[in-house]
């Protein structure tokens, strides 16, 4: 494990978006990190399907056949980074023949076409998210932004992660023993 200048390490981790952290970008999103180290973090948000793009969509645009069951899954905006880049967050039990990035105990990240066939065919991971872009943040950006309280983290979970999108920030934050409603996007006063 490697730990940043601040001591900590959250490769692995969720980052729950504060009410009031100033980009609409990350309005009430959950992200999940790939890789965070001295020289800056990825990320993934988990939880903003694509309203108007199901994965059907994609893979036929990739001459990749598929199963009915696969055909409406949903596609993530997976963070405002090269938007028109793939990738896949998955369950540990699938490793790429070509290169998956494994991410603690039970979590792996794919970028590769192979992984898009095997979901096609249904033969992919047993669980998994389309992505479209990724979250980035430069070396020491992301450790500013949680100590500005812009980020609160908490550990990823199966069910955080690949639960119901409507549902994952407020359950992320219950996990943690916060109430979302007694969330304020305004600094107060004592």
């Amino acid at each position: 494990m490697v730990m940043t200048d601040h001591g900590m390490e959250l490769t692995g981790k969720l980052l729950l978006a504060m009410p009031g952290m100033g980009d609409m970008r990350f309005d009430h999103s959950v992200v999940f990190l790939c890789e965070h180290s001295p020289k800056g973090a990825m990320g993934l948000i988990v939880n903003k399907p694509a309203q108007d793009l199901a994965l059907g969509e994609v893979l036929e645009q990739l001459d990749i056949a598929v199963t009915p069951d696969v055909r409406q899954m949903p596609v993530h905006f997976g963070g405002p980074v090269e938007t028109s880049r793939g990738f896949v967050l998955h369950s540990g039990d699938y490793t790429s023949q070509l290169q998956t990035l494994k991410i603690g105990d039970g979590f792996g990240m794919t970028a590769t076409q192979d992984i898009l066939e095997d979901i096609g065919r249904g033969s992919g991971p047993a669980q998994s998210l389309m992505m479209l872009g990724y979250a980035g943040w430069g070396p020491g950006q992301l450790e500013q932004e949680i100590l500005a309280n812009g980020w609160l983290t908490c550990d990823a979970r199966s069910d955080l992660v690949f639960g119901n999108s409507t549902e994952k920030w407020q359950s992320a934050l219950k996990s943690l023993g916060v109430d979302p409603l007694g969330l304020s996007g305004t600094a107060g006063r004592a």
